[in-house]
Order: C-alpha cells, then structure tokens, then sequence
C-alpha cells in the first residue's frame, strides 16, 4: 500500500512538472507574440506620424494616408489593417512616444487600446505603470479605468480600503491568463484566420449549417455572405453565426443562434449588430438591415425579429412577403435538432 502511495505521489508530481513545463512554454510564446505585436503597431504609428508630417500643407493628407495604407496592407497580409485600426496605431506613438519594450511582453494591444480611451496623461501614464506591475488582466483594467480607480485613490483619505475593494470585485478577471490566443487580433497579426469556434458545441454547428441552406433553397432572393462573422467594437469582439443578402429586398439578413433562453441583452445585441450594420456595411440604395435571434435551447425553440427601425407595419407588409416566418425558423432548427440526434445515435450505435 505504501508503494502504490509512494507511486501515485510520484506520478502527481510527474504530471505537475510536465504541466508547469506546458505553462511556462506558453508564457514565453505569449510573451513573444505580443512583444512583436505591439512593437509593430508602435513603429507603424511612429511612421504615419512622421510621412503625415511631411505632407502637413494638406488638411486631407493624413486621412488619404491611412485609406491608401489600409488598401496595400489588406491586400498583402489580410485582416487587421483597416483604417479605423491604423488609425489607433497612430495614436498608440502619439500617447506613448517613447519606445516601452519593458512592457511590451507584459500588456496587450487590447490594453493600450483601452488606455487610448483615458485623456488625462497622468491617469494614463499610472494606469500604465499599475497595470503593468500589477499584471492586470484587460477587464481588470477596463473595469478600473470605466470606474474611475485612479481618481477615486486620489480623493481617498482611506486608500487600502480602496485597493482592496478593487483586488475583490476584479478577482474573477484574474483567471485565465492564456485568453489572449483566442483574441481574434493575434490570429490576424500573425496571419492565421480567427478562431471562433472555440465556444461552439456541435449541435449549434449542425444547426447553423442547415440554416444556411434552408434560406438559401426558400428561393426568396437569399445569397450567402459570411459564417461567424466579425464585427469589432473598440472595446470587444463579436461574431455573428449566419449573415445573408436578400437581393430582391436589397437588405442584409443577420441571424445569431442562441443555446439558451433569449434574453432582453441578446435581443439588444442584435439590435446593435443591425445599427453597425447599417453604419458600416450598408451601400447606398440599401434597405435597412434585418436581424434574426434563434433560440435552440427549450423543445418549443423560439425566433425573434428584431425591430426594424420601429416600424412593425412596414416589416410585416413588405419584408416578410421574403421572409422565413417564425414558425418555419422553429420547425427548421427543430428538424436539424431531431437529425442531429438521430445521427449521434447511429453513431453510438456503430462503435459498440
């Protein structure tokens, strides 16, 4: 007994060696990564600053600049270039003009990022300097910053109380420390396509695959556009499942499976989806975008229309002559729901 003791101890301790191995490894790549990464956009911003320098006599020169940059960049190495996000690059030099690489292992692009955020350069410099020594997560600082944790210390007479409020309530930020290789921004950097599938069972797959054809074989003007597809806000990344255009509508058709109860915030995603949609995407002689919550989770699954500008007369007049109706959306994922476990049957079936 004390040798199978003495064995399962030196196995766990086998195990905890090989695990702390994995660990530190990938800290390193982490930190490799992110260096490169943000020294990078430091140094693209360093150089837009100084060629829009030399044509400072044009009060358009810097904007033609960044849409010109993002076109050639695209084009060579894909995502990540836009304008909106060499834009940020530029205002990364501007605010910290001084080369970092002490930090550039340590805090992410999605940290200075949210630092760009904060106006005052005496809360941005210490919001550096703490979130740095502190290790501090992005939501840490997210949260400490939105608020207002630098002036709040300022005003304090009791400032450990302070501290230790935030240390509390911050604690479930803290967790994972490998979430950055899901951030779809190191995927783009370093050329691979953003994985968004990391969250996905198989189930909603099958389901999302099946709603794509089912709309496309409705005959009613459906042509595919995008699976997950991304939409960057400055503080988050989101991923819509389906996304179509209705050429006989002349509309965008969003759809966003949910695998639990549809609540009032994911009704409110969607709506946001359709507004950046519409700001972002939507050409000109384009119909308003229409957006479709799914729910998969309870026997009887439920779709939701998002409001259409809050006009339920114009949606139901006109678009829904195209339109899948809420019933067939239902009996649609049920249909997909009742296959899929059919097949997962057979194929238990087939390995006993």
């Amino acid at each position: 007994m004390e040798k199978e003791n003495a064995t399962s101890l030196y196995n766990s301790d086998f195990i905890q060696e090989i695990k702390q191995i994995v660990t530190q490894a990938r800290q390193k790549a982490y930190a490799a990564i992110n260096s490169a990464m943000v020294e990078a956009y430091w140094q693209m911003g360093k150089r837009v600053v100084e060629q829009e320098q030399l044509g400072k006599e044009r009060a358009d020169y810097g904007t033609q600049l960044l849409k010109s940059l993002s076109k050639e960049l695209t084009a060579e190495f894909g995502k990540g270039f836009s304008v909106n996000s060499l834009y940020y690059y530029r205002q990364f030099y501007l605010a910290f003009p001084e080369k970092l690489p002490t930090l550039w292992g340590i805090l992410t692009w999605s940290h200075y990022k949210r630092l760009l955020s904060v106006p005052n350069a005496d809360a941005r410099a210490w919001y550096l300097k703490e979130a740095a020594e502190q290790m501090w997560s992005y939501r840490t600082l997210d949260r400490n910053i939105g608020s207002q944790y630098y002036e709040r210390l300022l005003l304090s007479q009791h400032k450990d109380a302070v501290k230790s409020e935030m240390v509390a309530l911050t604690k479930p930020f803290e967790q994972d420390r490998m979430e950055f290789i899901k951030n779809p921004t190191v995927a783009e950097f370093i050329g691979l396509t953003p994985n968004s599938d990391f969250s996905e069972n198989e189930l909603e797959g099958a389901i999302i695959g099946n709603l794509q054809k089912f709309l496309l074989e409705l005959g009613k003007g459906f042509s595919f556009v995008a699976r997950q597809k991304l939409i960057r806000t400055e503080k988050n990344d989101y991923f819509i499942d389906l996304v179509f255009y209705n050429y006989i509508l002349k509309s965008f058709v969003l759809i966003d499976l949910k695998t639990t109860t549809i609540t009032h915030q994911d009704v409110g995603q969607m709506d946001m989806y359709v507004r950046m949609y519409d700001e972002r995407v939507r050409g000109e002689g384009d119909n308003p975008t229409i957006g479709i919550v799914l729910c998969s989770e309870t026997d009887e699954d439920i779709a939701r229309y998002s409001v259409l500008h809050d006009n339920d007369r114009l949606f139901a007049s006109k678009y829904m002559l195209y339109m899948p109706t809420e019933e067939e959306l239902r009996k649609e994922i049920e249909r997909q729901k009742e296959f899929y476990r059919l097949q997962h049957e057979q194929c238990i079936e087939s390995k006993k």
